[in-house]
């Protein structure tokens, strides 16, 4: 089950316990002083359901788990394990810049704390890619805006559609009324499909038989508030970042949605898949670029997707990782953790 965050009303300041005076003296123990920094703090117990999801996740990211743990087998730090490490973090697709960055936090940390064991050095090296990781980590924020309108982009074959899908399944389940723009009307066939999460979720759908996509958009955001909808998704349609043509339609998908509703859309979404590598990477770029993007589903990290791209992600275009998937069903879409990612990525 997704967390969804609706906006909370601010947190009363809490007033400070008063400072514990030092037996025998005015002066007094201020607690702060005492407190000494850890580099990774102790995790809180994972409940079982979430459990689950990281384990399939564990195992989902297991090839490339092997192939980087294998690396830290032996019993001394060398030359020849930070190059076998270079090695294992470009096959899981990390990319250059995040590789060179972690090897030199890596480097720079064995000389700070003076570890001498492999072992060591990947608990280091789990602290370090959870950082790096740790500005993806961001909640969807549904109930700001009403309706919130959310546009999700991405290539034919990402799981865009898809996505929507287990999206919507999820948002209504939340509590939330939902309302689906069928406007990939590019792709043959994509508006059925749409039509075939709707009718499972029992949710609406604005949709026209060979339609242009930016009016479907604009009669569904005016049909959500009409409505009193709370969220609506907008399925814009799949494309190459090359096809300019294409790319130039869903800049113009945008501006008519704001003519409907001038603060949307609230949410500009990629779907990427797993699989495609630093390819996703370039997407990712493009459709920022074309776009903005507030944030990335990343799909089918299943079994042949190496996991590390999202570090590339995180060094190159750090935009949120809103969920990630592991397969087709609908609760192999989850919210994103940078820590349980890294653990899994390192397992």
């Amino acid at each position: 089950m997704f967390s969804f965050f609706k906006k909370k009303p601010p947190v009363a300041p809490v007033t400070p316990p008063p400072p514990i005076p030092v037996s025998g003296g005015g002066s007094s123990l201020i607690g702060s002083a005492l407190v000494t920094p850890i580099e990774i703090p102790v995790a809180p117990a994972t409940p079982p359901e979430r459990q689950k999801w990281v384990d399939k996740l564990k195992a989902s990211l297991g090839k490339t788990a092997s192939s980087i743990s294998a690396v830290f087998g032996g019993s001394v730090i060398d030359e020849a394990l930070y190059e076998s490490l270079e090695d294992a973090l470009l096959m899981s697709d990390a990319g250059v810049p995040a590789t060179q960055y972690l090897l030199a936090e890596l480097r720079r940390k064995v000389k700070d704390t003076g570890v001498t064991h492999p072992v060591a050095l990947k608990n280091i090296l789990t602290a370090t890619l959870t950082s790096l990781l740790q500005p993806l980590e961001k909640a969807l924020v549904i109930g700001e805006h009403q309706p919130t309108v959310i546009m999700v982009a991405g290539v034919n074959g990402a799981g865009k559609t898809t996505s929507i899908g287990k999206l919507t399944r999820h948002l209504c389940d939340s509590g939330e009324s939902v309302l689906l723009a069928a406007a990939d009307t590019f792709r043959a066939a994509a508006r059925e499909q749409l039509t075939v999460w709707a009718d499972r979720n029992l949710v609406e759908i604005v949709s026209q038989a060979g339609g242009d996509p930016a009016a479907v958009s604009f009669d569904a955001v005016n049909a959500g508030r009409a409505r009193g909808k709370g969220v609506v998704l907008i399925d814009t349609a799949g494309r190459l970042p090359t096809q300019l043509h294409l790319m130039e339609e869903l800049k113009k998908i945008k501006r008519v949605v704001q003519k409907a509703d001038a603060t949307a859309p609230h949410e500009v979404l990629l779907v990427i898949d797993g699989n495609t590598g630093q390819n996703a990477v370039a997407q990712v770029k493009a459709f920022d670029d074309t776009l903005g993007l507030t944030g990335l589903i990343v799909t089918k990290l299943d079994g042949t997707a190496k996991g590390g791209v999202l570090a590339a992600i995180a060094r190159e275009r750090p935009i949120p990782v809103y969920f990630i998937g592991v397969g087709e069903k609908l609760e192999e879409l989850e919210t994103f953790n940078a820590r349980e990612f890294a653990q899994a990525l390192l397992a």
